[in-house]
């Protein structure tokens, strides 16, 4: 029996057996509408995910990306977040496989996890269950979304899924439409192992627990950033080089397309996807579509109210507009409304713009435009004139 909550120390350190009854309450969040999957493991450092990133990164596979690069031991070692922690309790949440808002030539894409408030829902979750925890007396604390700890290393450990081709967790029954969360608690909680969770699962859900032959994600990645089964080339990933700092890689402007957040495409290809239910849930003050003449457009202030929420080089909106110019370049429009503002952003005092409003006017055939005396001797101007395609 557990002693009394008023009579365990508040050092935050509680030793003993298992709690069972706490086990099942904390497991019963995962019958919460959205939670994809949840369970318990070990904190014990992730060994093979440090291996792993220490191995991509002196490969240079990294692509100047910290997050959990920036300190592999740091988020590899679930203790770091809580030194007294025993244990894990891992959720996988739903977000919806698909959008409502239709595309066009006017907007610019955003991915669909950063289209939903799903992060949000998942926070809900999380510091739910670290509720459950501190009513019993220990401690919680909730990690999501940080360069503090591998989420899909944690999520594996705990039997939530598979990894797929794409590196992506692959859940039974909904894919990798799911963000990962983890609770670290002081408590010391019963480990549920893949093979315990898999006696639960369907056989069809048994059967769909690898990628087997299937290899859409490697060939249909628009700048074959998946170099091989599981290994991503970050230098490579639209997601990554839209939060880069910089210009964006001219080699990939136009496998950019219509993307100002995030790139889908490696998740929309995957058959165990493809199942995936429709989860209701909030779209994001953004949504999924974002008006371009808006982004080029807003001020700081208004641009960073509604896209402040993702990851932007030094919170700074330049690299913002410098990639909603690339989608505008990759846009097909040539009406006076987008002349003007490519002729906007070639009198900006910013050069990476000009760089960008440059290459836009090219690609959407505004030479006349470059050749005016006012543009012609600017630097990123004149370059971008005298750039020759090697292909």
């Amino acid at each position: 029996m557990n002693e009394p909550v008023s009579s365990r120390p508040s050092s935050g350190t509680h030793v003993g057996e298992p709690d069972s009854s706490l086990e099942d309450e904390l497991l019963s969040v995962g019958d919460i509408d959205g939670v994809a999957a949840i369970g318990i493991c070990g904190v014990e450092p992730l060994t093979q995910s440090l291996e792993i990133i220490e191995k991509r990164k002196d490969a240079g596979l990294h692509g100047g990306m910290n997050f959990t690069y920036r300190n592999p031991v740091r988020s590899t070692d679930p203790r770091t977040g809580l030194p007294s922690a025993q244990s894990a309790i891992v959720v996988a949440h739903s977000y919806s496989p698909a959008t409502s808002e239709a595309s066009d030539a006017d907007s610019a894409r955003v991915a669909r996890y950063a289209a939903q408030d799903a992060y949000r829902r998942l926070r809900d979750v999380l510091d739910l269950i670290r509720s459950k925890l501190t009513a019993r007396g220990y401690r919680g604390v909730p990690v999501a979304d940080s360069n503090a700890l591998v989420d899909r290393a944690m999520a594996h450990r705990a039997g939530l899924g598979w990894f797929g081709k794409n590196t992506n967790l692959l859940v039974p029954g909904v894919g990798s439409w799911v963000v990962l969360g983890t609770v670290l608690t002081d408590a010391k909680l019963t480990k549920s192992t893949r093979d315990q969770l898999a006696q639960n699962q369907s056989a069809q859900d048994q059967s769909a627990g690898q990628c087997g032959r299937c290899d859409r994600c490697l060939t249909e990645c628009p700048t074959g950033a998946l170099i091989e089964p599981g290994v991503l080339d970050a230098g490579r990933c639209l997601s990554w080089l839209l939060q880069i700092e910089g210009s964006f890689p001219r080699q990939f402007r136009e496998a950019l397309g219509d993307r100002i957040y995030g790139c889908d495409d490696c998740q929309e290809v995957c058959p165990p996807n493809r199942s995936a239910p429709e989860v209701v849930i909030e779209l994001s003050s953004t949504g999924s579509r974002v008006n371009l003449e808006w982004l080029l457009t807003a001020g700081d202030s208004e641009l960073m109210a509604e896209v402040g929420g993702w990851y932007i080089p030094n919170r700074e909106p330049r690299y913002v507009r410098r990639n909603a110019l690339v989608v505008l370049g990759n846009s097909g429009r040539s009406d006076k409304p987008a002349v003007d503002l490519v002729r906007a952003y070639l009198e900006s005092p910013d050069t990476m713009l000009v760089e960008h409003a440059a290459w836009t006017a090219r690609r959407l055939g505004l030479f006349e435009l470059l050749e005016l005396p006012d543009f012609r001797d600017h630097p990123a101007v004149k370059a971008e004139l005298a750039f020759r395609d090697p292909r």
